[in-house]
């Protein structure tokens, strides 16, 4: 099959998790039904911030920043896979694709920088309490949100760079229920060693050093907290990072077990069902996580939904 330049490839074919026209159906409705509740959770804690003073606070302001993340994660992937398990067509345009590889690094980025600003405000709040609206004020807050998004932006255009340098045969099929850079990757028919060894580097640098910040964030939190002399002491100030630890473990935890499920198996296809986790799951259980743990976001959500019934 003779090559052809990408922009003259007009579509690819999704594969998706399942050919079986019963169990699509049967994915149609829960996938669905996920998108639903990402959708409102997350969007319940965006009002709860935007609307109660009270949680006019930096922890909460980064929190409101990454439900619309998540919201926008979750919208960028699940929508079109919807589409083609309704319409049983596997389809994706062109210009859908590049600009799904490049919405989508740009959130999965931006997700990255979010959690880890959230480990910083949790730093400065255990480890230096007394300065901490000092610190942590409304200007530092801002450039933090806005540097994040600037950083991410600037990841997704390298991804949109190295995509629109492939070249690909005629027929492209993705086995994935959306177009996953590393995927056309291993399609595409023109030598591909520098674009992995760029995909290498930006996830080494814009995924290494966020990782790197956390760890130290918190390894300079447990030890203040192990300073603590009362046991009811550590529980409270551990208390108030519980759930950005778990968020922090469920987004970077089933990163690597997506990476690490498509490099042991042989089947492209496994590698797919294992990113429902991270694309899917993790921003749906986020809202959960953060409102089952905190009462100021739970009493504000209460109050949302007393309003609307």
């Amino acid at each position: 099959m003779e090559p052809q330049n990408l922009t003259g490839v007009s579509e690819f074919l999704l594969l998706g998790l399942s050919d079986d026209p019963e169990l699509q159906l049967l994915l149609f409705g829960l996938f669905l039904s996920m998108y639903l509740v990402t959708v409102l959770g997350n969007l319940l804690i965006i009002l709860a911030v935007t609307f109660y003073s009270h949680l006019h606070t930096p922890m909460y302001i980064f929190l409101s920043n990454l439900s619309l993340t998540d919201v926008s994660f979750s919208t960028t992937t699940i929508p079109k896979m919807l589409e083609n398990l309704q319409t049983h067509s596997k389809s994706i345009t062109y210009t859908g694709c590049l600009a799904q590889v490049t919405v989508f690094s740009l959130f999965v980025c931006l997700e990255s920088l979010l959690l880890t600003v959230m480990a910083y405000d949790r730093l400065v709040a255990i480890c230096h309490p007394l300065h901490y609206l000092v610190i942590m004020n409304p200007r530092l807050c801002g450039l933090l949100v806005l540097v994040s998004f600037s950083v991410s932006l600037l990841t997704s255009l390298l991804h949109y760079l190295v995509m629109s340098q492939l070249t690909f045969c005629a027929k492209v099929e993705i086995p994935h229920f959306f177009c996953d850079l590393s995927q056309l990757l291993n399609l595409a028919c023109s030598d591909t060693s520098t674009n992995n060894i760029l995909i290498y580097f930006i996830g080494t640098i814009f995924g290494g050093i966020p990782l790197s910040g956390i760890l130290y964030s918190y390894t300079q939190i447990m030890s203040s907290i192990l300073r603590i002399s009362s046991l009811g002491g550590r529980y409270k100030a551990f208390s108030t990072c519980g759930s950005h630890l778990v968020v922090v473990c469920l987004f970077y935890g089933t990163g690597l077990g997506v990476y690490l499920s498509s490099a042991a198996s042989s089947s492209p296809r496994k590698g797919a069902v294992a990113s429902v986790m991270y694309t899917v799951v993790t921003p749906m259980l986020n809202p959960f996580i953060y409102s089952l743990r905190n009462k100021d976001i739970k009493t504000a959500l209460w109050r949302i939904i007393s309003r609307i019934a």
